[in-house]
């Protein structure tokens, strides 16, 4: 069984989350106050008993800014849960509440109370002078005569049947928090994930007593010591006089109480590291704490989950990368992958999501309006399957940025990447990281795969592609570039990207090369410092010989001819990224940029 949609209306900064949620582990991905953690805590109020009934009542500020609760409305959480039919204990746990073929919903509702409900609809109450003592939650389940579905049912039609709390027991939920504190969780045993681990074993009973009796004898040898028998008849006698014959307890010293359940509730884990043996977690950094936690909760999951009384577990993890190295991050969110249970995980991490597949992907973003958007990538319908396959191969560490920027502009290479944001900045005044403009480089011309993901069904917000005219890799052999005949001729494919083009995504294509481009006025003394720098003594002296004929009314209008030439020649000898990452260095001395790039920032920003 597994969560396979999700529904929230009017709830914080969501007007309308309605996305498909796939098995295994969904990755929530957006920049900061977009509602990531609001989508966790929703789930949670429609299925975790563990959160107090207080929390379930919403005040104002969690209703969405658009509304108001003088006007009746509702805040609606909607699941629907697929795929139980194989085990009898989901079967039985959502047949209460099935709204199809192996299909079944449950609703979190916070809306006007029912006496409020029928007397507006007497005309005795007015339905636009509520206050939020009108208000109250409810859980219903499956669908009601209307069949309304949750997306669209408005808030005085019905919705299910009312669920009642101890009906959702046999559903697990855990949610971790970013920012917790590990070492105390790991300490305290009602918390700790050994705990639980230890709760869900099949100890056989004769086991069980034997250990007891380990604990036991261990208990009477302590007391048996002279000094500890001693100290423990003092405390006795000072307790006796302090708290008076009448309220005195009988009292000795001795280790855990021995009973099986002290004794797992006072295991903890011994680490070894080196030549320190057997010590306890606190003396670890908190990033391998973390994963020690993670680790143990996650075998108690297994465990758990092959239990008769299962019937279906959810794990909620707030940024698992907190305090972990890149390396450790994709270890850990490999094995989220691999376990047999679902997991919706919330991350800000690269590392993350280039280890996930387009499909587990939900992106949030601020598109600057009152409400946070979202989509489900896989669930364009416009890709392809081998786009999609494209897309996973693609979106590495690098790459992916664009799930998480706000605004994002294409580029082929390392050579945009390195030097348009400073020009930018330098010529422009615009500095790229304020303005939330990532700039991710393809390392091709294979923009179209990323083309569809921005689009009014995926990830509504802006796309600049920034490419050059002749469309060929930058990385491409001078011999392929002149055996081409089997390949779409360069027009054609700027066509074809263009024709991509929407709300979304615009194209920005020079004539030339982006290395011909830089060849201005307002450039040279940029590519003069470059030459220098790289010793390119015949790059440095055509730009001084272009540097003197622009000063000259005679020559000015033939000062450059050639000069891109020389600069695309020397950029591919020394690496066009490191003749890039060199000009970069001297950026404070443009006075100009090239025109296709202004208007794809222009276009940005705007």
């Amino acid at each position: 069984m597994h969560i396979s949609r999700l529904v929230v209306r009017n709830f914080r900064n969501f007007l309308l989350f309605d996305a498909a949620i796939s098995p295994g582990v969904t990755c929530i991905l957006g920049e900061n106050n977009t509602g990531k953690t609001n989508l966790l805590y929703a789930l949670r109020l429609a299925l975790d008993i563990n959160l107090p009934s207080g929390l379930r009542q919403l005040t104002e500020n969690d209703v969405h800014c658009c509304s108001t609760l003088a006007n009746a409305q509702q805040v609606l959480i909607s699941i629907e849960l697929a795929n139980y039919r194989d085990k009898p204990e989901e079967c039985a746990f959502c047949g209460l509440w099935e709204i199809d073929e192996n299909k079944a919903r449950i609703t979190y509702r916070f809306r006007p109370r029912q006496s409020i409900r029928e007397a507006i609809e007497r005309g005795e109450k007015e339905a636009n002078a509520l206050v939020i003592d009108d208000y109250r939650w409810e859980l219903t389940g499956g669908k009601s005569a209307e069949d309304n579905d949750p997306a669209t049912v408005e808030w005085h039609q019905p919705c299910g049947q009312a669920v009642r709390f101890q009906e959702l027991q046999a559903f697990k939920i855990d949610f971790l928090q970013a920012l917790r504190d590990v070492e105390y969780d790991l300490r305290y045993t009602r918390n700790s994930p050994l705990t639980r681990l230890l709760s869900v074993l099949d100890i056989p009973e004769d086991e069980k007593q034997a250990l007891v009796a380990i604990i036991q004898g261990a208990n009477d040898d302590v007391e048996a010591s002279p000094t500890i028998h001693g100290a423990g008849a003092a405390v006795a006698t000072s307790f006796r006089a302090s708290a008076g014959d009448a309220f005195a307890l009988p009292l000795r010293l001795g280790m855990v109480a021995p009973t099986f359940v002290s004794l797992i509730r006072n295991l903890s884990v011994l680490l070894t590291d080196g030549p320190v043996v057997d010590f306890e977690p606190s003396r670890n950094g908190l990033g391998l704490n973390n994963v020690l936690y993670v680790s143990m909760l996650l075998e108690y999951f297994r465990r758990r989950v092959t239990r008769p009384e299962t019937a279906g577990q959810l794990l909620l993890i707030e940024e698992p990368e907190a305090h972990l190295h890149p390396q450790l991050q994709r270890v850990l969110y490999s094995t989220l992958r691999q376990s047999p249970f679902q997991a919706i995980v919330t991350t800000h991490s690269t590392h993350v999501s280039s280890a996930s597949p387009l499909a587990s992907f939900i992106v949030l973003t601020d598109t600057g309006g009152m409400a946070t958007e979202s989509s489900v990538p896989s669930k364009i319908g416009i890709l392809t399957t081998s786009e999609k396959a494209d897309l996973d191969r693609y979106l590495d560490a690098t790459r992916s940025i664009l799930l998480f920027a706000r605004r994002v502009m294409l580029v082929e290479g390392p050579a945009e990447l390195f030097l348009v944001p400073p020009l930018v900045k330098q010529v422009m005044g615009i500095d790229f990281e304020r303005h939330g403009i990532s700039v991710i480089p393809i390392h091709g011309v294979h923009f179209a795969a990323y083309a569809k993901l921005f689009r009014e069904d995926g990830m509504r917000k802006k796309c600049a592609i920034v490419t050059d005219g002749d469309m060929v890799p930058s990385d491409r052999s001078d011999q392929a570039n002149d055996d081409n005949n089997d390949d779409v001729p360069p027009v054609a494919r700027v066509d074809q990207l263009a024709a991509l083009q929407n709300a979304y995504v615009r194209v920005f294509a020079c004539d030339t090369t982006f290395e011909r481009t830089l060849c201005s006025a307002g450039l040279l003394h940029v590519l003069d410092l470059t030459s220098q720098e790289l010793n390119a003594p015949k790059l440095r002296g055509k730009i001084l010989a272009a540097t003197a004929a622009l000063e000259n009314a005679d020559t000015r209008a033939n000062a450059l001819n050639g000069l891109d030439a020389a600069v695309l020649n020397t950029a591919k000898r020394f690496g066009k990224a490191r003749f890039a990452q060199v000009a970069s260095k001297h950026s404070e001395h443009a006075v100009d940029l090239p025109d296709y790039i202004r208007q794809a920032v222009e276009w940005l920003v705007e």
